[in-house]
């Protein structure tokens, strides 16, 4: 028995469902708002378990899933270079971009890309490949951007000269304010993303229940965290008094991991940023600080960020939101499958579109 094995304790299960049952008489939806929360809540049986007054909606909790299609027409741009290797995690690979190209199959027609396993990786590509500039593409959230960020001032200490990042981090605290300020998103309540907390902590959510009244819970991953989570937003609804709980105590500190955000501070600084969906959002993206400017590969000669059109019939933003559910998309499973994905969130295993596909538990 390992130590995540007390958090998915069937008898306990049981038991906060029967509360849940017994105490969750009024209806209200609650998003989560991390793509690995999505799985779990699936994985895990949760979804189909939930009193019938409790709506789960998937968020904007999914990396790749929120990168803007401008962002991937970037990608495979700099893919399109003689002079260019791509240094990128694997969930990126098989994104659609303008006319259905992807890294995958521009990897295809003849592109240099490396798959790596984390940002230092793409360090050994570089200095593998001296002749060449080596772009990593910097894309996720607070969780990965320290470690981008590490890799950034390593190179420096390197000094190597061929290494640059394309950075479209993004920031989550911006993303919940703008939903909330959609009149057209009916949110009840958050279960707020524990990876990222880990590393901002609680206080950056303060905002949600000080000036929007809004229930939310920073939680694991587990059944048992998530259930708690859930009797945490009842008694929040049922007493008036919205808060922000962090229940994952065992990882999130109140004030994050500070040596993280040191090293984030750094090299980044908050600029306005493109969301698949959510449009450009003030304040909700990470750029490179001009004194590690050699090492951004907006700066390279030709590189920007072009406007593109949306992805034709993809309904990812608005499944992002929270205004459609997966399986309401009329492409979902017919001209959008894994096979086929018409757009991110059918690709990223940590995808809406994707957990409604391989657990079908509401077909």
């Amino acid at each position: 028995m390992n130590s995540f094995d007390a958090f998915k304790d069937p008898a306990l299960c049981r038991a906060l469902l029967d509360r849940l049952r017994a105490e969750a008489t009024e209806p209200f939806r609650f998003m989560e708002v991390c793509g690995t929360h999505t799985v779990s809540i699936f994985q895990s049986g949760l979804r189909s378990l939930l009193p019938a007054t409790i709506t789960h909606v998937t968020g904007p909790g999914c990396p790749v899933c929120v990168t803007h299609e401008s962002e991937v027409a970037c990608f495979l741009e700099l893919a399109g270079r003689d002079d260019v290797v791509i240094a990128t995690f694997g969930d990126l690979m098989r994104v659609p971009g303008p006319k259905g190209k992807s890294l995958k199959t521009a990897q295809a027609d003849g592109a240099r890309i490396e798959v790596v396993y984390s940002p230092i990786d793409a360090l050994a590509v570089a200095a593998a490949n001296p002749g060449r500039t080596v772009v990593f593409l910097g894309v996720g959230f607070e969780t990965t951007a320290p470690a981008v960020a590490a890799t950034i001032r390593l190179a420096r200490e390197q000094q190597l000269t061929n290494f640059r990042v394309l950075c479209f981090h993004k920031l989550v605290p911006p993303a919940l304010e703008a939903l909330l300020a959609d009149p057209d998103i009916n949110i009840d309540a958050f279960i707020l993303p524990g990876h990222v907390s880990a590393i901002i902590g609680a206080v950056p959510y303060a905002f949600l229940a000080d000036r929007y009244e809004m229930p939310a819970v920073i939680t694991g991953f587990e059944p048992l965290d998530i259930l708690a989570a859930l009797l945490e937003i009842v008694a929040m609804r049922q007493s008036g008094q919205p808060a922000v709980v962090n229940a994952y105590t065992r990882v999130v500190a109140d004030d994050g991991n500070p040596v993280a955000r040191a090293v984030m501070d750094e090299v980044f600084m908050p600029v306005d940023a493109l969301w698949r969906g959510l449009g450009l959002l003030p304040g909700s993206g990470l750029a490179i600080r001009p004194e590690f400017a050699a090492f951004d590969a907006l700066g390279l000669p030709g590189v920007a960020l072009r406007e593109t059109p949306p992805l034709a019939g993809c309904r990812c933003g608005d499944v992002l939101k929270g205004k459609m559910a997966p399986n309401e998309c009329p492409l979902f499973d017919k001209a959008c499958t894994p096979a086929t994905p018409v757009g991110p969130c059918m690709v990223s295993t940590e995808g809406g579109c994707a957990a409604f596909h391989k657990y079908k538990l509401d077909l």
